[in-house]
């Protein structure tokens, strides 16, 4: 009878050993999360475990809801909710799941921008690819003394970035944003490039303020050094640059075609066909290619280019006034026969 007790004791105690196991494998180490997409999920700062949990069972990321919501009560993950973009993989298991989502060990973004013209136009990549708030960021780009502080203009800061692809979370804070862009445009003006620009007698923000208005006039990279060259022949010079890109800026439509007498009459500090030297700040957010370009301007004696008539986006380059207007002329009776007028 004693016998009979003990084994069924002793049954009983393995059967629970063996029931605790098989719990213990099912709720933490059964896969339980299937990912039939990147598996990103976005975990915002107004987020609470139950909406986590919404959006993933949204997603068709969980299997069984029950086991997890178990082993995070477990874990205290509901107290623990930290934002940020985390990538779930498939075949993950409940712990695992839980554990990267506590630890806040989010995925890092490949925050990639370039072929940027305005401030607005940033702040739109910005809200698409960070947790950035679009008026928030131009809140403070716009404000003069906080843009001081970081050693530019409400008009030049745009100049601060640099296009190119880094690596950076996704919810990263506006001010730790602009602190990394700004550490990255220090690192991107080498002392060899620093030598280069002072050599043409420009200073860094000259350097990329003239390569927004090279970038804007040709889609030719070849012609980039040389347009360049034109420009610092004419800042060497004193003459005004007359560029139609800073126009163009000036009244706010990249779309003209043509440059009229009207247009060249408007009051902007941006009117380089009044105003000589370098417009106060950037039309555009130049590419990496264009500011090495400009630092490696081709010397040379044109003063003058103008767009060629067959409209393959390439330019006629003079020596004088006269040649130049020959090529003016030539452009100007095509855009009359294309019924071009503006």
């Amino acid at each position: 009878m004693k016998k009979t007790i003990r084994n069924i004791i002793i049954g009983g105690i393995l059967l629970l050993i063996i029931i605790t196991g098989i719990s213990y494998y099912y709720f933490l180490k059964w896969p339980n999360i299937t990912v039939p997409d990147d598996g990103i999920l976005l975990i915002l700062p107004e987020d609470s475990f139950d909406s986590v949990m919404k959006k993933m069972e949204n997603k068709g990321y969980i299997q069984n809801s029950f086991t997890l919501r178990t082993v995070a009560e477990l874990k205290k993950y509901p107290s623990r909710v930290k934002t940020g973009r985390y990538r779930l993989q498939n075949g993950m298991n409940n712990n695992d799941l839980i554990n990267l989502l506590r630890s806040g060990n989010q995925d890092v973004i490949q925050f990639t921008f370039n072929n940027i013209r305005t401030l607005e136009d940033f702040a739109g990549t910005l809200s698409r690819q960070l947790y950035i708030d679009s008026t928030a960021f131009l809140t403070l780009a716009r404000d003069p003394e906080y843009v001081k502080k970081w050693g530019f203009t409400a008009e030049n800061f745009i100049g601060m970035f640099i296009p190119n692809t880094y690596q950076i979370y996704w919810n990263t804070l506006i001010e730790d944003f602009i602190q990394r862009m700004n550490k990255e445009y220090r690192r991107f003006w080498t002392e060899e490039r620093q030598q280069k620009a002072k050599k043409a007698g420009l200073s860094p923000m000259d350097v990329i303020i003239l390569a927004s208005i090279v970038e804007e006039e040709t889609n030719e990279p070849e012609e980039y050094p040389l347009i360049a060259g034109v420009y610092i022949n004419r800042l060497n010079k004193n003459w005004k640059l007359e560029a139609c890109p800073t126009l163009k800026f000036a009244w706010g439509d990249f779309s003209l075609k043509r440059i009229l007498e009207k247009h060249m009459e408007i009051n902007s500090p941006y009117n380089t066909y009044k105003n000589i030297g370098l417009p106060p700040g950037p039309v555009r957010m130049p590419s990496i290619q264009v500011i090495d370009a400009v630092l490696g301007y081709q010397r040379h004696d044109y003063f003058f280019f103008c767009a060629k008539s067959d409209f393959s986006g390439r330019h006629h380059f003079s020596h004088t006034l006269r040649e130049h207007n020959r090529h003016a002329a030539e452009y100007h009776r095509v855009l009359d026969k294309k019924r071009i007028y503006e």
